[in-house]
């Protein structure tokens, strides 16, 4: 039985046998005896986006209390859950993330923890998913954002829609109305600054 540790564009963690192309973590936030989630579903505010193989290093998922293993479809997801690419096994995507974050977001020298304290405030709005409105129509959004229509979440791409899944994305069935925004307003500028995100290739499709 898959474990539940797969993460959803609207920050959610589901069970779902489908990995997807990033994990990252939160904190700790599982149970290592029955690898189950607790009732809290972050212990820290970075909130990070890794590579899944790393100098071949092997963890086993949920087996120790360090930190719990999420997975994600692709970086946009991770994006519009409220992650940022981890300083450590991502050092270089960070370093890329943390320029376009800067430039799009009118600060210098811009520290990891100072990041997080934004992102945290934008992902969360009393412990649930915080919703933004569209600074712009959805067809202008830059490639990589993720918005929310009703129940859907949807990946903007050179002007079109595509909706999410666990399996990957499909093109949009019609226009998406009253649509608000998933990515954090702070990250979507730094899509708006040049950062390019890794999609998943359905997202080519």
């Amino acid at each position: 039985m898959p474990l539940q540790n797969r993460v959803t564009p609207t920050g959610d963690i589901i069970a779902t046998p489908h990995r997807g192309l990033f994990t990252g973590n939160r904190g700790i936030i599982h149970e290592p005896a029955t690898k189950t989630l607790l009732k809290k579903r972050w212990s820290s505010p970075a909130w990070i986006t890794c590579v899944c193989e790393f100098r071949g290093w092997r963890r086993k998922v949920m087996a120790t209390r360090s930190w719990t293993e999420l997975f994600f479809l692709d970086e946009a997801t991770a994006f519009a859950a409220g992650h940022r690419p981890c300083f450590f096994c991502r050092r270089d995507d960070a370093n890329r993330f943390r320029a376009a974050w800067e430039e799009g977001n009118g600060v210098v020298d811009i520290r990891a923890r100072e990041m997080d304290g934004v992102l945290h405030r934008e992902r969360l709005d009393r412990g649930k998913k915080r919703l933004h409105p569209l600074p712009m129509p959805v067809a202008q959004l830059p490639d990589g954002a993720m918005v929310q229509a009703g129940e859907e979440s949807f990946l903007i791409v050179q002007g079109r829609a595509m909706q999410w899944s666990m399996a990957g994305y499909v093109e949009a069935d019609g226009k998406i109305e009253n649509a608000l925004l998933l990515t954090p307003p702070s990250t979507l500028r730094a899509l708006s600054a040049g950062y390019r995100l890794v999609l998943h290739p359905s997202a080519e499709n």
